[in-house]
């Protein structure tokens, strides 16, 4: 038996230039980190020649084809596992529409698992590489680049997406202690809503195609993530905040359906009790808020958002990784 364990992450700004419609014509860049909050996957040699795998639903199958789960069945593709295998999942958070990245982050964390099981060690490149393929090429998904790669490499990293498809991987450098201010200033909050990211993805792609207005949002939120990079690199954090509200005011600007009037008004009530800045984490329309704001403001922004939930989270070093190996005897 084999156990993965991929993080969850956090995206502070620059989402959207990793989209092929932008990084294509310029580079695009993203600062996001990984966080506590983990996909566990489970690889385990079936007694027999069929297919297992357990998630939502359980698909019990003879061969690869006959999977519904496409990114098992292209995983298990690519790898080169046909038949008797047993695949399962965990995660700590609701892996459906909260913004965290957890499709790419279980893409991940299976493709780590399979390499394993078949006594292979899977470099972060590699698991990022193959993880974009088997969501963007494969199964056609609307989707960047950013989630795979920071499941793969974890930490806090500055990544640049360039137009010849490569993705350059940097560690933002910065002192343990403005690691830990930073920590303790975040707040998340969970606001019940999900959604489907395709959506709102395909039709910031098309707009990204077809719209100055969009791919100039673009250029600004690329030029805010370097400028967040050095700020972090100095230890300035006081214009933490608003470099995560300028990013949130020109990702509003890349899909209609990014916000709505509710989670305006959360954003506008946190605002107005203590937070220099914030944004909603992932494509957009639910999932969970984040914001920048003074750890002694955090109790009067949880008082004036009674309908949300905060979840405590820390910054985590490490990207997907091998927990556990057991062989069958």
């Amino acid at each position: 038996m084999i156990v993965s364990r991929t993080p969850l992450r956090i995206s502070f700004v620059g989402g959207g230039s990793d989209l092929s419609a932008f990084y294509l014509r310029e580079p695009g860049g993203v600062v996001s980190t990984a966080i506590n909050k983990y996909i566990y996957i489970t690889v385990n040699r079936k007694f027999d020649h069929r297919i297992r795998a357990s998630y939502s639903v359980t698909e019990m199958v003879d061969g690869i084809a006959d999977l519904k789960h496409e990114l098992i069945r292209e995983a298990l593709k690519l790898v080169g596992v046909e038949s008797g295998i047993e695949i399962t999942s965990i995660s700590d958070i609701p892996s459906q529409g909260t913004g965290l990245g957890s499709s790419s982050s279980y893409t991940v964390g299976l493709l780590n698992a399979l390499y394993a099981y078949k006594g292979h060690h899977a470099e972060p490149e590699r698991l990022a590489r193959e993880a974009c393929e088997i969501e963007i090429e494969r199964c056609k998904k609307p989707i960047g680049k950013q989630d795979q790669y920071i499941a793969a490499y974890g930490n806090m990293q500055y990544f640049r997406f360039n137009p010849d498809n490569s993705v350059y991987a940097d560690p933002i450098i910065c002192a343990t202690e403005t690691k830990r201010k930073l920590e303790s200033r975040l707040l998340m909050m969970y606001t019940g809503l999900t959604r489907s990211a395709n959506d709102i993805l395909s039709e910031q792609q098309q707009n990204t195609h077809d719209n100055q207005t969009t791919q100039s949002s673009l250029r600004i939120m690329t030029e805010l993530a370097a400028q967040m990079r050095e700020a972090l690199h100095l230890g300035t954090l006081d214009c933490f905040g608003e470099i995560l509200h300028q990013g949130w005011t020109e990702k509003q600007r890349l899909a209609s359906t990014i916000t709505n009037a509710k989670i305006n008004l959360w954003y506008e009530r946190a605002r107005c009790n203590g937070a220099l800045g914030g944004k909603l984490l992932g494509a957009g329309g639910g999932g969970f808020l984040l914001f920048y704001a003074p750890v002694e403001r955090h109790a009067d922004i949880i008082a004036a958002l009674p309908e949300l939930r905060p979840i405590h989270f820390r910054f985590e070093p490490q990207g997907s990784k091998i927990v556990f190996v057991e062989e069958n005897r």
